[in-house]
């Protein structure tokens, strides 16, 4: 039987400005919790955000179109959640 929690490698290409907002929420975890977030984790943690909110890639074309169907599928705001963030 094959262990479920195998990882694989992924390369990927990002530029620069992608890459710093990985780190700066990284180096936020870290300052804020002590808990050291590597990219590969942050990436992980969307990855798996995208598949609770049962996103497929049925005529999925463009990055817009992923940012749409994300945002579709977040519930609203409400006061009390932008309370919390503060």
């Amino acid at each position: 039987m094959e262990d479920k929690l195998t990882k694989e490698r992924v390369v990927t290409f990002l530029n620069r400005g992608e890459v710093d907002f990985l780190d700066k929420l990284g180096k936020d975890a870290l300052f804020s919790s002590g808990l050291k977030l590597s990219r590969a984790k942050l990436i992980e943690w969307l990855v798996d955000l995208i598949k609770e909110l049962n996103i497929d890639g049925a005529n999925l074309k463009t990055e817009e179109d992923l940012k749409n169907r994300v945002i579709k599928s977040l519930p609203p705001a409400t006061p009390a959640c932008r309370n919390a963030e503060k």
